[in-house]
């Protein structure tokens, strides 16, 4: 899925009529985060894995991204959401950040993002608790543009998305890029050390017990670990 949404970014970009990215989930559920298992037997081990190829994707793109989420928007699936441009959540959609939970670090330059929307001491209750959150607090947060009914949410998105197409395609890129030249070079950064922590993290024995527990569905014991 990282290397479709990968290229399918990169295609977007290359194409002149492609003047909107819109992204939604499917089957009620935006996406539950990265299948944890794979960490285990496939853990990314670079800058050209396809997990990384991905978050250089959507955080470059040049086109306007609008996102529909409905369910659940779980780890990459809540941080991805930082680098859309407009972003409409469902009633019920509930967002977690549960990196740290995992014995692992925030990952797409969150920690450079999240505390530039809403703090450093919001950003930390979300990333360091790692608790879920209902859309209504992602959008006080400023991760959200507005919630809408379930049923409405794709509808809306595809409106926006529709709006913005109708609009001078060069002006919202430039617009686009203008609004993130402050930190661009910052996030570039942000990202590729995040990465280097990350795939550390992966290998440490808090990252293992936590991973286990939750494939045994048991508490993690940490007690053991400074």
């Amino acid at each position: 899925m990282y290397e479709a949404l990968a290229k399918a970014f990169g295609q977007a970009d290359g194409d002149d009529a492609a003047r909107v990215i819109l992204i939604a989930g499917n089957g009620g559920c935006f996406t539950s985060g990265n299948d944890l298992s794979d960490f285990l037997q496939s853990p990314p081990s670079g800058t050209e894995s396809p997990v990384m190829r991905f978050l250089v994707a959507i955080s470059e793109a040049r086109k306007p991204i609008v996102a529909a989420v409905n369910g659940a928007a779980v780890g990459v699936g809540a941080t991805m959401l930082l680098h859309c441009d407009l972003v409409y959540a469902g009633a019920n959609a509930l967002f977690q950040l549960p990196f740290v939970n995992l014995g692992l670090c925030p990952e797409a330059g969150s920690t450079l993002l999240l505390p530039r929307l809403m703090g450093h001491q919001r950003a930390a209750e979300l990333l360091l608790l790692g608790e879920p959150f209902s859309a209504e607090r992602a959008c006080t947060a400023g991760i959200v543009n507005a919630v809408c009914p379930d049923n409405e949410v794709l509808g809306t998105a595809r409106e926006k998305a529709l709006q913005l197409a109708a609009q001078p395609a060069a002006a919202v890129r430039l617009a686009k890029s203008l609004l993130k030249r402050e930190y661009t070079s910052s996030l570039r950064a942000t990202i590729a050390e995040e990465g280097v922590q990350f795939m550390a993290r992966l290998r440490s024995p808090e990252a293992a017990e936590a991973l286990q527990a939750f494939m045994q569905r048991r508490k993690p014991d940490f007690s053991r670990f400074n």
